[in-house]
């Protein structure tokens, strides 16, 4: 594939040039952390970056997660795995989502739309095959879950947005009072730095502007037009990785 360079000014209170890049693949999802990336395509391959090539790894997921807690997974079934001495392990429970972004804990929904979160310490231990790990179930419902450094995203199946603040790495459900954010979006992840990215029904990419652990709720939305239409996305060290509706992946700077 040829990389296509697409240059759009974005202005956020001052002007902003960024530069989007067309990179080789074809991803339904992505996600990268730490300067890690991992991916699903379509046909539930998984695939990580190194250097400029993507590299196959085994097993089939239909959504992938990498953060501070690891290398986590969900296959068609919403079966769990965690990534093990570099191999996918099953831990225990369902989810349809899950999220790796948190500071050494993992969170998730479920095909009901039931959101859980593992602590810090159960999270680093397990090493799958466990019958049992300590899931908490936090109040409400989502369809999607993202964590960050301080504080937890989600959208419900309506497109509302909410936010959980007081998160810990020993307490992964924080306050359990959900604020609720203006705005719409069918998606949204938090990178390890907790800057919030997400989309909506429409397909256009959206930042949280203000977020930061004295405010983690923000102050407003700024709107990419850069990214032109999308799926999925995801933030780390500068770089806005996009997934297109034609499965395209691209790099914003």
């Amino acid at each position: 594939m040829r990389a296509s360079l697409l240059v759009l000014a974005v202005f956020v209170g001052s002007s902003l040039a960024l530069v989007c890049q067309e990179i080789d693949g074809r991803l339904t999802q992505i996600d990268v952390s730490n300067g890690q990336v991992f991916g699903v395509n379509s046909g539930t391959a998984i695939y990580t970056r190194y250097g400029n090539s993507w590299v196959q790894l085994p097993g089939a997921l239909k959504h992938v997660t990498v953060g501070p807690a690891g290398v986590w997974g969900v296959n068609t079934e919403n079966l769990i795995y965690k990534l093990v001495g570099g191999r996918w392990v099953q831990a225990q429970g369902l989810l349809k989502q899950i999220d790796a972004g948190g500071d050494q804990f993992v969170a998730g929904v479920n095909m009901q739309d039931n959101i859980f979160c593992l602590n810090r310490d159960a999270t680093v231990t397990t090493r799958g095959g466990e019958t049992s790990i300590p899931w908490n179930l936090l109040p409400g419902a989502l369809k999607y879950y993202s964590c960050g450094p301080y504080s937890c995203w989600g959208v419900n199946s309506a497109g509302q947005i909410y936010v959980m603040k007081g998160v810990t790495p020993n307490a992964c459900m924080g306050s359990k009072a959900w604020q609720l954010v203006p705005g719409a979006l069918s998606m949204i992840e938090v990178s390890t730095d907790g800057s919030v990215y997400g989309v909506n029904s429409a397909k256009d990419v959206y930042r949280r502007d203000g977020v930061s652990a004295a405010n983690p709720a923000g102050t407003g939305w700024t709107y990419l037009s850069m990214c032109g239409k999308s799926k999925h996305v995801s933030y780390d060290l500068g770089v806005l990785w996009v997934i297109s509706p034609e499965d395209k992946i691209l790099t914003c700077r």
